[in-house]
């Protein structure tokens, strides 16, 4: 183990050349990041947890219940034993093999069986109630942290002149505004990651844990190494478009069809300019070649680029979607109003996304709705209210 330890903290992986761990100790005049301080970010972690529960149950729900959100989940399918032995012991998806069979044991339609195990899949949904409880905490902890930050960051001058970030590096010290920014923001990554198991199931959830591990290694990585302050940069510029998100899908929930509109316009233009504009021109631009001039190139600093790469790569993803999103919303609301939020499920990820079902209707049905609202009926995306629910 010590072995093994000794090749994980290699220095001259994680430091500049003719750096070593000695030189970043805690001194009486000066105090250095430790990577030791990073296990208080486990039990803080597991507290912002239970913070959130507390906060959905006795904050977001009254405000849910406020607006008139209703409690109840999906139509439930009627008990059926037979039915309900396929669906938790054999499959939730049955070939048309498999319903022929079953058409002819209950004596039932092969579409009255495709329409009950639609149910009974969606019947595993969260209420509209519990996604309005979600969003509203993280809409909540975003507006937090990204006012702390920028509160902390106007005072810096890094904000301001990003060659700051590597003037006298790795030898700058860790102030406590700093320090708690940090293990805040990673605690609340870990609790993101360990509930993503809880949550909402999305059809991005790869995805979404994918991006999880990349931040929570870019924030230990540049905590562990001293990169602190370009990470504090990275940490609020992503905050920004996350609090508009959360907003518009509150205001998706709450039926607010102008505001949901306004909300997602707004986070649109700020996600693809900040992330796709401002990212790489500010950030990368001072972690590839303001650093590469002042520090020089070590093996971390590859990693530490490469996974602000791989950030980008999914901020193009993720911005690919918005605009088909957007786009498709414009042209389908030519037809009547349209709501961005309500978006096809082969559009819906990380903006608006369950991977529900919806209980379509017969082919007949569904040639009749097209031609009533003049469009091709394509995933019914006009069918219903406008700001009506997924179910």
């Amino acid at each position: 183990m010590a072995g093994i330890l000794a090749w994980f903290w290699n220095e001259r992986f994680w430091l500049p050349h003719n750096v070593t761990w000695a030189d970043l100790k805690n001194t009486e005049e000066a105090t250095f990041p430790q990577a030791e301080d990073l296990y208080l970010a486990f039990p803080l972690a597991f507290g912002i947890f239970m913070i959130r529960l507390v906060f959905e149950r006795f904050v977001a729900r009254p405000c849910a219940l406020g607006l008139k959100i209703q409690a109840n989940g999906p139509q439930k399918a009627q008990p059926n034993a037979i039915l309900e032995k396929v669906f938790t012991a054999i499959t939730k998806h049955p070939d048309e093999k498999r319903l022929e069979g079953l058409s002819k044991q209950l004596d039932w339609d092969v579409r009255t069986i495709q329409r009950w195990f639609r149910h009974r899949r969606n019947q595993e949904k969260p209420s509209t109630l519990t996604r309005f409880c979600e969003s509203m905490w993280r809409f909540t902890f975003y507006l937090y942290i990204f006012t702390y930050g920028v509160r902390f960051l106007k005072k810096t001058p890094w904000l301001w002149n990003t060659r700051e970030c590597w003037y006298n590096y790795p030898y700058q010290p860790l102030t406590v505004d700093l320090h708690y920014y940090y293990i805040v923001e990673l605690s609340f990554y870990l609790s993101l990651l360990f509930s993503q198991f809880t949550d909402i199931r999305r059809k991005d959830f790869l995805i979404m844990f994918v991006h999880h591990l990349a931040t929570i290694s870019l924030i230990t990585f540049s905590y562990v190494n001293n990169m602190a302050r370009v990470g504090t940069l990275v940490m609020c510029l992503h905050d920004a478009a996350d609090i508009l998100m959360e907003a518009a899908k509150m205001a998706n929930y709450a039926k607010c069809q102008r505001l949901c509109n306004l909300i997602f316009v707004m986070f649109a233009m700020v996600f693809i300019s900040s992330r796709l504009g401002v990212y790489p021109i500010w950030i990368l631009n001072t972690t590839l070649f303001e650093s590469w001039e002042i520090v020089g190139p070590y093996p971390s600093w590859w990693v530490f680029n490469m996974l602000l790469f791989l950030l980008l790569v999914l901020h193009s993803f993720w911005s690919y979607l918005i605009v088909r999103i957007a786009c498709r919303a414009i042209s389908k609301g030519k037809a009547g109003k349209w709501n961005p939020l309500h978006v096809s499920k082969d559009d819906r990820s990380d903006i608006e996304s369950s991977s529900d079902e919806e209980d379509l209707p017969p082919p007949a049905q569904k040639l009749h709705n097209s031609a009533t609202n003049g469009t091709n009926g394509t995933n019914g995306y006009l069918s219903g209210p406008p700001c009506r629910e997924d179910h």
